[in-house]
């Protein structure tokens, strides 16, 4: 199983207003081309997550997201922070476990204040009774 972000992403450094709204972006996830997929995949899960905030490094910590699929290739839409529906049938399944002022309905956008805290995506194949096809880690990048 294959995955490309779509431009503006490029999996080094979070582009520029892709950042939380706290911090003044207009955030969204980012696009996903995704190749490979296993054969009897229904949907693909994201699970979003930040690699040096323990709180929010693992489960979809800044939320995860469920995409149906078919076929052995997808174009995985991009979805608002705090949205909990996007193009294509993707719905939020878990909303980010940040609270306060930064809580979120679902995808939480990268939110460190540019300390170089490092973004990433668990991405899983999964057929249509939940059991895990393949898995990859895609890297979002650093802000």
């Amino acid at each position: 199983m294959e995955a490309r972000l779509a431009a503006p992403w490029d999996g080094k450094k979070i582009p520029k207003g892709q950042q939380c709204t706290l911090q003044g972006g207009t955030p969204m996830t980012p696009a996903i081309a995704r190749s490979g997929i296993p054969a009897g995949t229904a949907f693909i899960i994201g699970e979003f997550n930040v690699r040096d905030f323990a709180p929010l490094s693992t489960k979809g910590g800044h939320g995860t997201i469920s995409w149906p699929v078919k076929g052995a290739s997808a174009n995985l839409g991009a979805i608002a922070e705090n949205a909990t529906k996007g193009a294509g049938g993707a719905q939020v399944m878990k909303a980010a476990r940040a609270t306060g002022q930064f809580a979120s309905k679902g995808y939480l956008a990268p939110c460190s204040g540019g300390r170089g805290n490092r973004y990433f995506i668990d991405l899983k194949a999964v057929d249509a009774q939940g059991k895990i096809l393949d898995k990859l880690r895609v890297e979002m990048g650093r802000y």
